[in-house]
């Protein structure tokens, strides 16, 4: 493994990989052996209806509101479509008690695989949907692990022999089958919407039992997700830039 593919620069980690986060996720590769010590993590303020909500741990608290005008500040100074920043916000809020995915890292993830949703001149609606979807390549052998698609599947990205990363957050739908969720209330659990697939990705963090406060946990659990260093390093430079922006 060359030191090029392990130590990527944030520009060229960015640009090999956003959009594409489908493709390290058929990589297996060492876990990561860094450790974060930088600050990477940015809490959302909590809504007044969370405050003395006794939840037990390890269950979701469920959808939350972060407040309209901290989403407007916020991403004025972050520099992401404010959509997207309402989408992680609720998403940490909504976090299972014990543990603590700050909403820069789920916005690390959002940017490395689709800017936000936006990637390819799209843009991001108010709903949560970008103005066209994001599908992966097929799934096929070919150049990625072959993944045949189901029923069930193909509803989701319309091929009825091989599956594809499905939204802005490219779930893999068998693993979207595990961890989608409805993350803005609205009855309906879709990976295409930001809201819903924020959400999903908290559950899927925090699902191992690893501490996203410490550096090494941290790392691990982005790891989870995606099995490439290159990945790890480009979610963690794009998370603490908007952690500096922010903060």
């Amino acid at each position: 493994m060359s030191p090029a593919r392990i130590i990527a620069s944030l520009a060229a980690g960015l640009l090999v990989v956003a959009g594409l986060g489908y493709v390290a996720s058929q990589t297996v590769l060492a876990p990561p052996s860094y450790v974060v010590s930088d600050q990477q993590y940015v809490d959302a303020p909590a809504p007044a209806a969370r405050a003395g909500r006794e939840v037990a741990p390890g269950e979701p608290v469920g959808p939350q509101r972060v407040a309209p005008q901290w989403v407007s500040d916020t991403a004025a100074r972050a520099g992401i479509p404010a959509p997207a920043v309402r989408a992680y916000a609720n998403a940490q809020l909504a976090e299972p008690r014990g543990c603590d995915v700050g909403w820069t890292t789920l916005a690390g993830i959002g940017w490395v695989e689709s800017q936000h949703g936006t990637i390819d001149g799209r843009t991001l609606g108010d709903d949560g949907h970008s103005s066209t979807p994001i599908l992966g390549p097929a799934l096929d052998g070919r150049r990625f692990a072959a993944i045949p698609a189901t029923p069930e599947t193909s509803a989701w990205h319309g091929d009825p022999r091989w599956d594809h990363a499905v939204g802005p957050l490219q779930f893999i739908p068998s693993t979207w089958e595990t961890w989608g969720a409805d993350g803005d209330g609205d009855g309906t659990a879709d990976p295409n919407d930001l809201d819903d697939a924020a959400y999903a990705a908290v559950r899927y963090l925090c699902a191992d039992g690893h501490d996203l406060t410490s550096g090494a946990g941290w790392a691990e659990a982005i790891f989870s997700y995606n099995h490439a260093q290159s990945y790890v390093d480009s979610v963690y430079a794009a998370a603490k830039a908007y952690a500096d922006r922010t903060a």
